[in-house]
């Protein structure tokens, strides 16, 4: 799985300068409702923790993320807001102390990519086929019946080049790879390498990660994906 430490410092101000719209990331969220402990995979520095905390109470929320240097950041952001938890953990061995009702990952561990009337492909920052499994196998564990699961939906990934809102310049660049891709990540100032980072990812076509996915209890809940930021499991079993 990719460590993001190369990134945390610029993660913020890439990510806000038009990277993902956080509030509608929220508004997705909040159309599932009711529910009461709430479980972000992948929570990076905390950002839409921190939207959905100052626009919703609930009773718990928890989030995990591989990289601690990610998780200082998100400790500091969600300080004030005292029902949100943090922990350092990888999804191949999660212990939690409860189950959730509503789990969600958005480019976090795994998402979806929708490209036009094309089927959706699962990508998930777990190389290893193995490992995915148990990814799947510990997070259903943690869920309880009748609860629901959100993987985000992403378009396709290209290669390009942005400035973002502090002047320097963000890229990025896709390898096509046996299984999947690999992403390289840069960021510069006036010509100057700041940062790079290179991950594979893994992808699955629709029908085996709905395969993956019923393995461990998650049926996929049929509805239309345009003008969604994620797609529905149900807990089954």
């Amino acid at each position: 799985m990719g460590d993001y430490t190369n990134m945390s410092a610029y993660y913020d101000v890439i990510m806000t300068s038009g990277y993902y719209d956080y509030k509608s990331i929220v508004d997705n969220l909040l159309e599932h409702e009711p529910y009461n402990h709430v479980l972000e995979i992948g929570c990076g520095t905390g950002l839409i923790l921190e939207e959905l905390a100052k626009r919703k109470h609930v009773q718990s929320i928890m989030g995990i993320d591989l990289t601690q240097s990610m998780l200082t950041i998100a400790n500091a952001r969600l300080k004030d807001f005292p029902n949100v938890t943090l922990s350092n953990q990888n999804i191949t061995q999660l212990k939690l102390e409860k189950q959730y009702d509503l789990v969600f990952s958005y480019g976090g561990v795994w998402y979806f990519v929708v490209d036009g009337d094309n089927e959706p492909f699962l990508v998930s920052h777990i190389s290893d086929p193995a490992a995915n499994e148990q990814g799947f196998e510990h997070l259903s564990k943690y869920m309880s019946v009748g609860s629901t699961l959100l993987l985000g939906i992403q378009g396709p990934h290209f290669d390009y080049e942005k400035a973002i809102s502090n002047g320097m310049t963000y890229s990025q660049k896709i390898d096509p790879c046996e299984d999947g891709f690999i992403k390289h990540y840069y960021l510069a100032d006036k010509g100057h390498n700041l940062m790079a980072q290179t991950v594979q990812y893994r992808t699955y076509d629709f029908n085996k990660a709905r395969g993956l996915l019923g393995r461990y209890g998650f049926e996929y809940q049929l509805e239309s994906h345009k003008n969604k930021l994620f797609v529905r499991f149900k807990k089954i079993s």
